[in-house]
């Protein structure tokens, strides 16, 4: 008997697939305990619809993501800060700091967890740190310490 799968079920099948099984074990138990739908044409249209609905928000986000992206490429975030002699400053920038003055000066929101400082900015200068974005894009922030 095929099924759709409408949550993931170990050893069997992932969401949205369609696979054969036992009649017996789908209506006593896929079926009982919402796990799986009869695959019937009408059953499945509407996954197709609802895989191409999917696809389509997915392919949005990766559009939003790439025109921020184009945004982030033209945008300086300045920091002021404290610093002594040489350039060294008392403390360091993070991520934080970035996210934080990013959204403050550019109205732009940036999840700290998406932009991969490797270690915090210790020194003046212009730094270019980058941003995951989505899995597939990637950008880049310049950001500029000033000393305050």
């Amino acid at each position: 008997m095929k099924v759709i799968f409408t949550k993931d079920v170990k050893g069997k099948g992932k969401q949205g697939e369609v696979k054969d099984v036992s009649e017996g074990y789908a209506r006593n138990y896929l079926f009982k305990n919402n796990l799986a739908i009869e695959a019937t044409p009408g059953n499945l249209n509407a996954l197709k619809a609802k895989q191409k609905k999917e696809q389509r928000k997915e392919a949005e986000i990766v559009a939003e993501a790439k025109s921020l992206k184009e945004k982030l490429t033209k945008i300086e975030v300045e920091i002021k800060t404290k610093a002594g002699e040489n350039g060294r400053l008392f403390g360091s920038i993070t991520s934080k700091h970035i996210g934080d003055q990013l959204a403050k000066s550019h109205n732009i929101k940036i999840d700290r967890r998406k932009i991969e400082l490797d270690e915090p900015i210790r020194t003046l200068g212009y730094t270019n740190v980058p941003v995951k974005l989505h899995p597939e894009v990637s950008g880049v922030i310049k950001v500029h310490v000033v000393q305050a």
